[in-house]
């Protein structure tokens, strides 16, 4: 597979969301703007790059028994080491994304990434493959969130687009199950051609 390939294949043919329905707790909790969509896609991008490069680089050193505690052991320190820098430098966007912060901790894409992938290849494959993983997860929640912005208090990023009240379920839960489902169909049929 080439280094172009490794990128690629995060943000068509294995996108977490659209694709492997991987990361539905951030995708639902924090999507209800654009931004915020970024901002976890961003920090999750962050983890998974960090994560993926330090389990290739400790791979070998980690009994079989224990890989996996020592997988979630590395993904946690990462984790709090972009939490506190998100807390410093964009307080807002950290007290928006609350806790779904530390819950990135448990987010199945990365672990899922350091198993199947990061434990089985090298630091710059690894980093390639968090690279495009990461990529294809931010896409998808910042789109998400996008979606889910528009149509449901009128903005995007914060700009007003549409004065007139917009319906409000789009910001709940039961619009960000709809916007998903129907974009996850719209990205299977585009990705299929």
């Amino acid at each position: 597979m080439s280094k172009l390939q490794l990128i690629t294949k995060g943000i068509l043919k294995e996108n977490p969301t659209f694709v492997l329905v991987l990361g539905m707790c951030p995708t639902l909790g924090v999507t209800s703007s654009a931004i915020n969509g970024m901002g976890m896609g961003v920090a999750t991008m962050a983890v998974l790059i960090l994560s993926n490069m330090a389990i290739s680089l400790i791979k070998n050193f980690i009994p079989a028994k224990v890989r996996i505690p020592a997988f979630i052991v590395v993904i946690a320190s990462f984790v709090t080491i972009i939490e506190m820098l998100m807390q410093a430098y964009v307080p807002s966007l950290y007290a928006s994304l609350g806790v779904f912060i530390p819950l990135i901790v448990v987010n199945c894409v990365i672990l899922g990434r350091a198993e199947a992938f990061a434990s089985k290849n090298g630091v710059f494959d690894s980093a390639l493959d968090g690279i495009g993983i990461g990529l294809g997860f931010t896409l998808s929640l910042t789109v998400v969130g996008a979606v889910r912005e528009i149509l449901g208090s009128g903005t995007i990023f914060g700009y007003t687009l549409v004065e007139d009240v917009m319906p409000l379920i789009f910001i709940l839960a039961p619009g960000g199950f709809m916007v998903l489902g129907y974009l996850m169909v719209l990205f299977n049929k585009i990705a299929k051609r």
